[in-house]
């Protein structure tokens, strides 16, 4: 979750929304990045959708099935259902998004299985660290 956070730190270096994501496999990094909707003007990437793009090229393959995939802040809906469709086995975030997290907070499409998988979630690991650079974005905001 250490390397989430220094991820999602070059986010808000960048003026992005601090979220940072690892994925990793067997004890390695598989990959790594934060969000990058404003550089790119892409609303699809987030985080996890990058790192997960990034970990299919490098696999060679759509299914990351066995993988961890850590995250600053609990994944939105979208992120999750390709969190889902890829197979991932856990995902391992900080802060809750009550309002539109699909990790058990607003929506549960994680542990759905629906998808035809279900993903085993862990939350609030570094919560205090990854709450406090989101709100910083956001009271700057202001």
């Amino acid at each position: 979750m250490q390397i989430a956070i220094e991820e999602a730190e070059l986010a808000l270096e960048a003026g992005e929304i601090p979220v940072g994501a690892v994925l990793t496999k067997d004890g390695e990094i598989i990959a790594r990045g934060h969000n990058r909707r404003v550089e790119t003007g892409d609303p699809t990437a987030h985080a996890e959708v990058l790192v997960l793009q990034m970990a299919g090229k490098r696999a060679g393959d759509w299914r990351l099935e066995g993988a961890t995939l850590y995250v600053t802040l609990e994944p939105c809906p979208m992120c999750a259902g390709a969190i889902a469709l890829a197979r991932i086995e856990r995902v391992v975030f900080g802060a809750s998004e009550p309002r539109a997290g699909a990790g058990g907070s607003a929506y549960n499409i994680l542990e759905d299985g629906r998808l035809g998988h279900r993903v085993q979630v862990i939350a609030g690991v570094m919560e205090e660290e990854c709450s406090r650079l989101l709100q910083g974005f956001f009271d700057d905001l202001r």
